[in-house]
């Protein structure tokens, strides 16, 4: 499989995991999560039913954090890992929905020069994440002036509600797809429903796909993803 993997190419101050398409086709950028890399959700193009010719990108992480002996991934902007296992250890959850994470601020600076870069009018594309790529990407989404043509929230959670609930406001024509497992112990399936409330109550039409597994990304969801690409009618 790595053999079939890309070069990492620089696009304005990140890396990227990228499969040119069409021009005119739809263009499909998913972030990763912590402690992964672009090439985490990379195969996820050959699974997703979207249109022939289809533009993705698959941008890398602009910290290198160190995951075990001999070996980092990347991330977005850290993580406290102690008090994570704390959480998990009792059988809680870390809950952000009061707090900006430290570093995201500079993780959606890199990813709107990224995209500044990419040349595509912000409303052209579909963006997303799994985990903290799925808090950056629905950050991006919310605080930018204009709404993506799709958004995608794998096993995101609510960060800063009182700020997102403004932000939302403004945002009732968006649409979006999101997924969480039921059983998901690295962050809580009660804050995804409290962000999918948040959304819908914005007025946002979108589906939540739930599961009865972790912190992953199972069949169920890569069928929900499709049914959404099929509703955005590319």
């Amino acid at each position: 499989m790595y053999s079939q993997q890309p070069q990492l190419e620089e696009l304005g101050p990140l890396k990227v995991a990228r499969i040119k398409g069409d021009p005119n086709a739809p263009t499909i950028i998913l972030f990763h999560g912590y402690g992964a890399s672009a090439y985490d959700l990379y195969p996820l193009h050959q699974v997703i039913d979207a249109p022939k010719g289809t533009n993705w990108i698959f941008p890398d992480g602009h910290l290198e954090i160190p995951i075990a002996p001999g070996y980092n991934g990347k991330a977005w902007f850290p993580i406290d890992m102690e008090a994570l296992q704390r959480a998990m250890m009792t059988g809680s959850f870390r809950d952000f929905s009061e707090i900006t994470p430290p570093g995201l601020d500079l993780a959606r600076e890199k990813a709107l020069s990224m995209l500044e870069a990419l040349g595509i009018p912000f409303e052209k594309l579909i963006i997303g994440g799994f985990s903290q790529g799925a808090m950056l990407s629905t950050d991006i989404a919310l605080r930018n002036e204009k709404s993506p043509r799709g958004l995608s929230i794998l096993s995101g959670t609510l960060l800063n509600k009182d700020l997102w609930v403004e932000l939302a406001a403004k945002k009732s024509s968006m649409t979006f797809f999101q997924s969480h497992g039921r059983a998901d112990p690295v962050l809580g399936y009660q804050p995804a429903k409290d962000l999918n409330q948040l959304l819908r109550d914005a007025g946002m039409v979108g589906e939540f796909v739930s599961f009865p597994g972790g912190h992953e990304i199972p069949m169920e969801v890569i069928q929900g993803m499709n049914r959404y690409i099929k509703q955005l009618g590319l």
